[in-house]
């Protein structure tokens, strides 16, 4: 009983510390995708697509837009000309390189600023690697060869009218419908965070977040499978902070927005299959290949 009372009381404490954070990310995510015109993605990106991919890494950090509400949008940039490698880019950045993130990680590590820094510029890393690699594995002409319709309602063009009275309902409609989609996930989450933290065996855990390895392997499969909204997965990620290394800890941070189960099953259905698998493995090969050289270096 005391176990599982003391995991109730984590459970909670996760939970309440991470709720405005989803709901503010939820909110400016519909501001995003309502008044936001496709081609302001489009307009400044040079049509070089290497000169596209640093460009695209700067737009995507003032964006608070999570990693499941990206994924239609840049379907349909890419559709309008946009090179899928500044697609890529988008997909991977946005949802980790964006003020709400930040300020959410800032708060849940209680203020340590290495954490922060590390997290963000891992990420914005990787997301560099990622496009130069579809650019490089992925041809030119490949890039609009599916025709497959977009069910999302925030594929349509946004309305762009700031005190037209319907524009807000669909903004204040989004935020609902992504608050309660990303809140039962990250519900999920907090409830195996919290049990992990009151159930696994100790001393198992620290003869995994010994090894180098292992321990990013480890943190990355959890963030993948936990699918936690970025705007509050630091929440989960600070308790585990206690118990694997740094590095590993921000592996989980970095990995999760950019890959998890439910935006992997989006991914599919939007993306050409070889775009995603190019994906998909850019993103854990550039994590996971950063954090073990990170450890490595700083010995």
């Amino acid at each position: 009983m005391d176990t599982l009372n003391t995991a109730g009381m984590i459970f909670l404490s996760i939970i309440f510390e991470s709720a405005p954070f989803i709901l503010m990310g939820a909110f400016f995510s519909s501001l995003v995708l309502v008044f936001i015109p496709k081609d302001f993605f489009k307009k400044p990106l040079p049509a070089n697509p290497l000169l596209s991919i640093p460009l695209a890494l700067g737009l995507s950090a003032i964006f608070p837009v999570c990693e499941c509400a990206i994924i239609p949008v840049i379907r349909g940039l890419v559709r309008k000309g946009m090179p899928l490698c500044a697609g890529a880019v988008f997909l991977a950045a946005a949802p980790v390189l964006n003020p709400i993130v930040l300020a959410s990680t800032f708060y849940a590590f209680r203020f340590d600023l290495q954490v922060v820094a590390l997290r963000f510029g891992m990420a914005a890393v990787v997301a560099m690697m990622v496009g130069f690699a579809v650019y490089l594995f992925l041809e030119s002409g490949s890039r609009n060869k599916t025709d497959r319709k977009l069910p999302m309602s925030f594929e349509k063009e946004p309305a762009n009218r700031f005190l037209d009275a319907a524009s807000w309902k669909k903004i204040f409609d989004h935020t609902i419908d992504e608050f309660f989609t990303v809140g039962k996930y990250f519900i999920i989450g907090a409830g195996i965070a919290s049990l992990f933290q009151v159930l696994v065996s100790q001393q198992a855990v620290f003869n995994l977040a010994e090894s180098v390895y292992i321990s990013p392997m480890v943190m990355m499969l959890m963030a993948y499978i936990l699918s936690l909204c970025s705007t509050a997965d630091a929440f989960v990620a600070a308790s585990f902070a206690g118990t694997f290394p740094t590095m590993s800890v921000v592996a989980f941070l970095v990995l999760g927005p950019m890959l998890d189960i439910k935006n992997t099953a989006m991914l599919l259905g939007y993306f050409p299959a070889r775009f995603v698998a190019v994906f998909m493995a850019s993103v854990i090969l550039g994590v996971y290949g950063s954090v073990v050289l990170m450890q490595y270096i700083s010995g």
